[in-house]
């Protein structure tokens, strides 16, 4: 049934159009875990936020391959700027070779590090925040960025319902888990900010800065 409602939500909404379904495709074909890229869904959800919020500075944690960097770029106002972080150098050339074709690559700056050295460096302030990267540093990264992030800005978090097991005890070993739950309750907890959950795909966690 999950199936067959995403299909029919799939084909009630906008086109990825032919440069992210190619990278989606490439994505799928010729890399490991390619569950991490966003996808049609998401990636129309994401551009859909920008254009709710009408960001002009973006930072995304996590590139993967690109994909939800190219659907928030689109949204983007001429003046726009999005900042985004891998720490895997051997995705650089992948990234680039879809970056380059896009109409929107005047927006979009490509940093390969660690988010934890390359976040510091940045100048803010951001207008929205995307956290998409390791899942064992969602706590240092809120932190990272949470100063960076003007009031009435937006922090968005994925995978936060973590394939639902966030509802059960984490093995020790589970470190991914246990970092998701961390950053969930760290957030449940926060009074500087108001949040939500969409049960969208893995979890989108939206977060209001006051």
């Amino acid at each position: 049934m999950e199936q067959e409602l995403e299909q029919y939500i799939l084909h009630h909404i906008d086109n990825e159009g032919q440069l992210l379904s190619q990278l989606n495709r490439d994505t799928h074909v010729n890399l490991l875990r390619p569950r991490m890229l966003s996808g049609h869904l998401q990636g129309r959800i994401l551009k859909m936020i920008c254009r709710m919020i009408s960001p002009v500075r973006i930072l995304e944690l996590g590139t993967f391959t690109g994909y939800s960097a190219l659907c928030m770029a689109e949204a983007l106002p001429d003046n726009g700027e999005l900042h985004t972080i891998e720490i895997d150098d051997e995705l650089e050339t992948f990234i680039l070779k879809y970056f380059d074709r896009s109409p929107y690559r005047d927006r979009i700056h490509l940093h390969i590090g660690d988010a934890r050295e390359v976040v510091p460096q940045l100048d803010g302030p951001f207008d929205m925040v995307f956290i998409d990267a390791n899942k064992r540093l969602y706590c240092d990264y809120y932190d990272l960025v949470f100063d960076k992030v003007r009031p009435g800005g937006f922090i968005l978090a994925d995978n936060t319902l973590w394939d639902g097991k966030i509802l059960q005890p984490p093995l020790p070993s589970d470190a991914q888990t246990i970092g998701i739950m961390r950053f969930n309750e760290k957030i449940a907890a926060d009074t500087r900010v108001e949040k939500v959950i969409l049960p969208l795909r893995d979890g989108l966690t939206l977060i209001y800065k006051k």
